[in-house]
This record gives structure tokens, C-alpha cells and sequence, in this order.
């Protein structure tokens, strides 16, 4: 098929490539000549893994790239992917999708046959309907011939791992409100996917749809907190969480993933969805206490674990090495990272910051020039008076002789990734939940 994507963000690329690579013919839309220059000349302009293969393979033939909308008219189906960030109150910003969505139409306007929009953007229930829908219409002049149908089909992609979740996912949302035409179509778009997957395939109403992927998201987050507030628990006990955690995780009715306790969540996605669905609640009177509670918690641990640093140190003036950036391993996005805490936690408590992360060091510089970056964990840890691990990347399991270069060997995991065995005698190891 001939598909369109507006968006050449984090979801708009990956869907674009891994599209491009199921055999698709297709072409990405973004305001940013860089980004479409880039994406024909076979580059990925953000850092995830695999997807730079699949635009070196395809960039500039199978996938180009355009900041036409004009090159819709050539499709048959378009894909939304853009931003709805977060307002002041929590509810989402839809000012560019909006923006998006009426080019769009304005683009349909000289299209005869029938097209299909697809929003993958995150948005709450009913905006496709009330929001899009008229817009689209609107602006393409064809509301009256229905000339084109609106679809919701949510994103479900982690960064660290978006081009597998795409290819390999476990659940394709497709909502419709019976609309066969726009059902049949994105049958065809994902028709490669379902034909070497096992994914379920939910045919739903469009509200149904934008609901379950903030559903998704408020659940993950929830349960997050959960095992980080039971994991605190265990701290003040002596117990070891991750022991209780994997007992827990036997029992089919809990599962065993999203049980590692540790600092909490970030990301674009969590914080921005969760914040979205308890401002939208609010619009219907309704306060959803557990999804306070779950950010309550969220917010609370980097605090608890400078606190575990104080319970060993005064670290005014003191060189403290902060090991992992981004908001998780596996990708350069410090959006929410609770490294942003825990750095600003250190700068109140006077230390000396040292930072240290394989990929995400710029994008953290352009949030805190003033600190110092190292160029490895080793040059991180040179000469500090404490080490707290905030990412779970693979390196750091494999540090042992690099804490012998500490001035004084204090480490506080918040990921459990440090073997406290490899620790110099007379080092001090504190895990967070354990």
C-alpha cells in the first residue's frame, strides 16, 4: 500500500520504517527540512535500536521523507503521529495535532477517492470524534460527501525497544465504530504484521480505542508504584523486594513484569498519559485517587534515595557520581528521566555533580550545563565520595575494579544492577527497595 505519515518524532519514524520494511511504500511529513533530509539520505535522526538499519535499508526508496502535504493525495491511508504534550493542568495540548490534521484536509481537498486518517497520537476519548472529525471535514470541504474516515489505532511502543513492539506486538487496537471501509484498510496496512505474528487483533469503537492506551499506560504506572511502595516497605524491614517480588510474579493473576522496584518511572509517555487521564476525570468530576497515589509514590523516590546517600554522607562540596541519564537503558530520551531529581537533589545539597550515561549525555547537558559529564563510568566514579545508579544499562552490571578509583566507595542502586561483591573492602551498598 501507498501510506502517509505526519510526524517524524520518536513514533512517527519508527511506525514510518518498520511500514517501509513490511513492504509498504512510505512517505513521512515533518516541518523540519533537517529531519526529512536526513531520513532520505537514510539517517536516523534519533537514537533507537534497529531502527537506524531499517533507514539506512529503506531511507530515500521504499521510505522518503517530504514537509509536502501535498504527497498525501498520493496515499491511501495517513497516519497521525504527532505530539499532544502536557499543559500546566495535566490535560493534553492537541494544538499541534490540530494543526496537523487540518493540513491534512486541506490536502484532501483535491483528492477524489476515499482516504483514510489514522490517529496514532495519544489522545483523550472522544477527540477523534468531536475534535477531528469537524476539522477534517472542514478542512477538506468533503464532511457532507464522507469522502474519508477517521480511525484511532494507539501506539503501544517503548523506547529501548519500539522497532520489536511494532513488528512483533502483542496487541493491534484498530477503532472504527464499524466503519468497514476504514476496518478493511487497516487490515490491509498491517495485514504483514498479523500474517508472521501471534498478535491479538481488538476491532473497537474510536473512543474505546483512545481509551485503552491511557488504560494501558495508567495500569503500568499504577503497578510500578505499587511494587515501589511495597519495595519501601521491605527496606524499612530488611527484607529484600526482589526476593518477594519474584514470588509474587508466580502467581498468574500478578505476572511477573514491571515488579523490579527501584526509582520509578519517566519517559514521555507514563507521566504525560497518567497527568492526562486524572485531568480529563477531573472534567467529569471525578477524582481518581489511586493514579494520585501511584505519582505520589513515583515522586517520592529519588528523594528517599538521596536519602539513603545522606544516611552515610554530607555530601556538600563533595564529588557525587551519577551514573544513567536517560529514563531508562536502551535510549537517549531524558523526558522525566528521575535523574533530573536526583541531580537537583545533589545541587541543594551543595555536591559536586559528576554525570555519566553511554548515549544520553547532550540531551541531559542542554538541562544542566553546570555540571561536570564524563566520558565513562570510570571517569565518573574517579575520586568521588558516593555513586548513585539511576539507569539500568548493561555496562554498569559489569563494573567491579572501577569503584577502587572512589575517594570514599558509598553506592546507592536504585536499579539493581551493582553486584555488591565487587565493592572494595570497607564500601558502603545501599539498594533502594532491598
Amino acid at each position: 500500500m501507498k501510506v502517509s505519515i505526519v510526524g517524524s518524532g520518536y513514533v512517527g519514524t519508527t511506525v514510518a520504517a518498520c511500514l517501509a520494511d513490511s513492504g509498504h511504500e512510505v512517505v513521512n511529513i515533518d516541518v523540519d527540512e533537517d529531519v526529512v533530509e536526513n531520513l532520505n539520505d537514510g539517517l536516523s535522526s534519533i537514537h533507537e535500536p534497529g531502527l537506524d538499519k531499517l533507514i539506512e535499508k529503506h531511507g530515500g526508496d521504499q521510505l522518503r521523507g517530504t514537509t509536502d502535504y501535498g504527497a498525501i493525495r498520493d496515499t491511501d491511508v495517513t497516519f497521525l503521529a504527532l505530539p499532544t504534550p502536557s499543559t500546566d493542568d495535566g490535560s493534553i495540548d492537541l494544538s499541534v495535532l490540530k494543526a496537523g490534521a487540518r493540513s491534512v484536509g486541506e490536502a484532501l481537498a483535491e483528492k477524489d477517492n476515499y482516504h483514510l486518517v489514522v490517529v496514532k497520537s495519544t489522545v483523550i476519548p472522544g477527540t477523534a470524534e468531536d475534535v477531528l472529525v469537524p476539522l477534517l471535514g472542514d478542512a477538506s470541504n468533503s464532511i457532507e460527501r464522507r469522502d474519508f474516515s477517521i480511525a484511532s489505532n494507539p501506539e503501544f511502543l517503548r523506547e529501548g525497544s519500539a522497532v520489536t513492539d511494532f513488528l512483533d506486538p502483542d496487541k493491534i487496537v484498530f477503532g472504527t465504530d464499524g466503519d468497514e471501509r476504514a476496518l478493511d484498510r487497516l487490515h490491509d496496512v498491517y495485514h504483514p504484521i498479523i500474517e508472521e505474528t501471534d498478535a491479538a487483533v481488538v476491532e473497537t469503537g474510536r473512543r474505546e480505542a483512545e481509551m485503552i492506551k491511557y488504560a494501558n499506560n495508567a495500569f503500568l504506572a499504577a503497578k510500578i508504584s505499587l511494587i515501589n511502595d511495597i519495595g519501601n516497605i521491605c527496606k524499612e524491614f530488611g527484607v529484600d523486594a526482589y526476593d518477594v517480588a519474584d514470588a509474587m510474579g508466580l502467581d498468574d493473576r500478578i505476572g511477573e513484569r514491571f515488579l523490579r522496584s527501584g526509582v520509578g518511572w519517566g519517559g514521555s509517555c507514563l507521566p504525560k498519559d497518567v497527568a492526562a487521564l486524572c485531568a480529563a476525570a477531573r472534567t467529569q468530576d471525578y477524582e481518581p485517587a489511586l493514579l494520585h497515589a501511584a505519582v505520589e509514590i513515583n515522586e517520592r523516590q529519588p528523594e528517599n534515595m538521596l536519602a539513603l546517600l545522606d544516611d552515610h554522607a554530607d555530601v556538600s562540596d563533595k564529588r557525587i557520581a551519577v551514573l544513567g541519564l536517560a529514563f531508562k537503558p536502551g535510549t537517549d530520551d531524558v523526558r522525566n528521566s528521575r535523574a533530573i531529581p536526583i541531580i537537583e537533589g545533589l545541587r541543594k545539597r551543595g555536591a559536586v555533580v559528576v554525570a555519566y550515561d553511554p548515549v544520553a549525555t547532550e540531551n541531559m547537558r542542554a538541562q544542566f550545563p553546570g555540571i561536570d559529564y564524563a566520558k565513562s563510568a570510570t571517569g565518573a566514579l574517579e575520586n568521588s565520595h558516593g555513586a548513585l545508579v539511576v539507569t539500568g544499562w548493561d555496562e554498569f552490571t559489569a563494573l567491579s575494579h572501577e569503584f577502587e578509583r572512589m575517594a570514599d566507595p558509598i553506592v546507592v542502586d536504585g536499579r539493581r544492577v551493582i553486584n555488591p561483591k565487587v565493592l572494595p573492602d570497607g564500601a558502603t551498598y545501599e539498594g533502594l527497595t532491598w
